[in-house]
């Protein structure tokens, strides 16, 4: 499985963004998918994940700004990002993790074998 970021750029702080993740081949059963991103001389930091099912899973306490979404139809994963402060600059990745049953899919980078390239999002 391969997978490609878009939809990163330049927004001014309180608008919106939506990532997209676009996968290679089917993830909709056997895959946990997550978002992280990596802020310039911090670590990488999970935002969401979600389930076969579509069960959505949110670490931090700011998880009411982002909304992870996939439509298993188009094999895409999205990131819906509202609000958006200067602190959410960061280069923003997709990841994906094959399962026997993927449920209770974690939001920490080690659990996670299948890395895009990432997005870039700069927040003004």
């Amino acid at each position: 499985v391969q997978l490609v970021e878009s939809g990163g750029g330049s927004v001014q702080a309180g608008g919106s963004l939506r990532l997209s993740c676009a996968a290679s081949e089917y993830t909709g059963s056997n895959f946990c998918m997550a978002w992280f991103r990596q802020a310039p001389g911090k670590g990488r930091e999970g935002l969401a994940s979600i389930d076969s099912d579509g069960t959505a899973r949110y670490p931090s306490s700011e998880k009411a700004r982002f909304t992870i979404s996939k439509d298993n139809a188009k094999n895409t994963l999205y990131l819906q990002i509202d609000s958006l402060k200067p602190d959410d600059t960061a280069m923003y990745s997709c990841a994906a993790d094959p399962r026997a049953i993927a449920t209770m899919c974690p939001t920490a980078a080690e659990f996670y074998s299948i890395w895009g390239q990432g997005t870039q999002v700069t927040v003004s």
